[in-house]
């Protein structure tokens, strides 16, 4: 990496990090506030779909959600110093949004039973181990799978009118219209300017010298730029401009607390048709993936400990799904999102928490009327950074065998829309192939020279 005297900080922001040297360590600045600010966004483009979704056709209130997930990014970005994404259980929010339309009680009662699991798996340390033993081209078939679908989603997302009062990804027949305040035209214009101010996302130019010598410098148009917070607030503004009429529909004040009852019914029903499809993506993509991850993304740091971050997820549901919060947990999509986009610290979810929890508090549940008129466009551009930055985690398999699992995993993951299917697909590969390299021949002449050597040893005893 560049080293200080190579990269120096932006005008007044070394000043700025004296002023904040009382925070703690884990969300000092790394970088400059812009920067920080704009990975802050980097992974709306997954949260707000999947909640709009939720609240308008399952009724979750969105301002207990907010406010319960603003207390995960403040507890996150101070435990563990990088962006570390809270997002809403996938596969959950998508049985609850098909015909089998959960239930409030049963969606928390899937959660719940996401999240005990998860806990004993971090607590008694078996994550760690899971972590330890997985091979890692299946947990990089897992990761490309993952971004890949959440590049597949963001191209939808443009292309076509969406639906979220029937699905996160309801995508109509309808294509996008050209012009207009959500026409294909400004999410064109958006992708452009991303693509003009952060470039491939890279934090380094490799310049080589006459001498041989390779030196790195670090960019800072990142920095400079906050691009994802700039297109994020154009969208909120064209909110307003879209329906000036949702001013009315707004009620200050956060929504009431209450306690949601959950019966055993809800318990059964919950667990088998909720928590055991998100089980498998919540253990790949919540917790390994997202550890291996962030080992990429922050090689200078301690690597994250897999039975931590599995207990992180257990104890945020065990909160907040008693009252109503949607199921949360964190995700490689939405680290490579805020990484994306500047994130370099926990100040990253830090800031993003002070927004959500201001929201829910004025707003409330009528913050949906807002996010109800959002260019939907503009998410899809945002998503799309975040699948192609998580995909590109993958690109470090050295040999074409590794290469030959990883792309394995990824595409029965993908075609057969399950993480779980995937995986398992990509250890028997594994293992296969790992079968190959056995040498046979001397595993056999070990043997067979061990039992004439047990044959010879009885044959004297006998003697004797």
């Amino acid at each position: 990496m560049a080293s200080a005297a190579a990269d120096p900080l932006l005008p007044g922001e070394a000043s700025g990090r004296r002023r904040l040297g009382f925070l703690p360590s884990s969300i000092r600045l790394n970088t400059s506030v812009w920067s920080e600010l704009g990975g802050a966004v980097g992974d709306l483009g997954t949260y707000i779909p999947i909640v709009l979704a939720l609240s308008l056709a399952s009724h979750l209130d969105l301002g207990t959600t907010l406010i319960f997930t603003a207390l995960y990014n403040f507890a996150t970005g101070l435990l563990f110093g990088i962006p570390m994404p809270v997002q809403p259980m996938k596969s959950i929010a998508a049985v609850a949004l098909s015909s089998a339309h959960l239930t409030v009680p049963q969606i928390m009662a899937a959660g719940l039973a996401v999240a005990a699991i998860l806990l004993f798996l971090g607590a008694t340390g078996l994550m760690t181990c899971i972590y330890r033993l997985l091979p890692l081209p299946v947990v990089r078939g897992v990761q490309l799978s993952q971004g890949l679908s959440f590049a597949f989603t963001a191209v939808k997302y443009v292309r076509y009118v969406q639906d979220f009062s029937r699905s996160s990804s309801a995508s109509t027949a309808a294509a996008r219209p050209l012009l207009g305040l959500d026409g294909l035209v400004l999410a064109l214009a958006a992708l452009l300017f991303i693509i003009l101010a952060t470039g491939s996302g890279d934090d380094e130019d490799v310049v080589a010298v006459d001498d041989g010598t390779v030196v790195r410098r670090r960019r800072r148009s990142c920095s400079r730029v906050p691009a994802a917070l700039i297109v994020f607030a154009l969208g909120l503004v064209l909110c307003f401009v879209r329906d000036p009429s949702i001013l009315r529909g707004l009620r200050f004040g956060p929504s009431p607390l209450r306690f949601v009852g959950i019966t055993w019914d809800d318990f059964k029903i919950g667990f088998w048709e909720g928590a055991v499809p998100q089980l498998p993506l919540s253990v790949l993509n919540s917790v390994i993936a997202v550890c291996k991850l962030s080992s990429d993304l922050f090689p200078e740091r301690a690597e994250l400990s897999p039975a931590r971050v599995s207990v992180s997820v257990g104890l945020m549901n065990f909160v907040g799904c008693w009252f109503g919060a949607m199921p949360c947990c964190h995700g490689a999509g939405g680290l490579a999102g805020q990484y994306r986009f500047g994130g370099r610290s926990g100040a990253s979810v830090v800031f993003l928490a002070i927004g959500k929890l201001a929201l829910g508090l004025v707003f409330g549940n009528s913050f949906v009327t807002i996010l109800g008129q959002f260019p939907i466009g503009i998410l899809g551009v945002m998503l799309l950074f975040s699948g192609i930055e998580l995909a590109m985690a993958s690109r470090d398999m050295d040999t074409k065998e590794e290469s030959f699992v990883m792309l394995i995993c990824a595409g029965v993951s993908l075609t057969g829309s399950s993480a779980a299917l995937g995986f398992i697909s990509g250890i028997v590969l594994y293992l296969l192939l790992r079968l190959r390299d056995v040498d046979c021949r001397a595993l056999v002449g070990r043997w067979g020279s061990g039992r004439r050597q047990t044959g010879n040893k009885a044959g004297g005893d006998q003697d004797a």
